[in-house]
């Protein structure tokens, strides 16, 4: 990807299937896009996330994006709150990572320790 204009189009094509717009009982899932989650790979991140969602036809789910989570060495970090649940903090993520955090978190309601903030940092 090496522009914008490319992102968004990425975005619209699968965003049909994916609920972007604030949903109170929804799943939501964070990518810091700061200039150091952006530049440790974020972008991509947050595309696979989006991607997968789509593919899986899962709804209330959205997929956000921030800027600074303030912990830029762990970059790219994302942030999955289930309604109820504690938040838990993904750190150094991949899209190959985001697609498990979506099978095991997301669908199957099994946080992958391995990823999470304080597990292997």
């Amino acid at each position: 990807m090496k522009s914008l204009a490319e992102l968004e189009a990425i975005r619209q094509k699968v965003s049909h299937g994916v609920n972007m717009r604030k949903d109170d009982h929804a799943t939501r899932i964070v990518v810091g896009m700061a200039t150091c989650g952006i530049a440790a790979g974020a972008r991509p991140v947050m595309n696979a996330f989006v991607e997968e969602i789509a593919k899986r036809n899962l709804e209330h789910v959205s997929v956000v994006q921030t800027g600074c989570i303030g912990m830029c060495r762990l970059e790219p970090i994302v942030e999955v709150m289930v309604p109820g649940e504690e938040k838990v903090t993904y750190i150094k993520m991949t899209p190959e990572k985001a697609q498990k955090v979506v099978a095991e978190h997301i669908v199957n309601g099994r946080p992958v320790k391995e990823y999470i903030v304080g597990e292997n940092d």
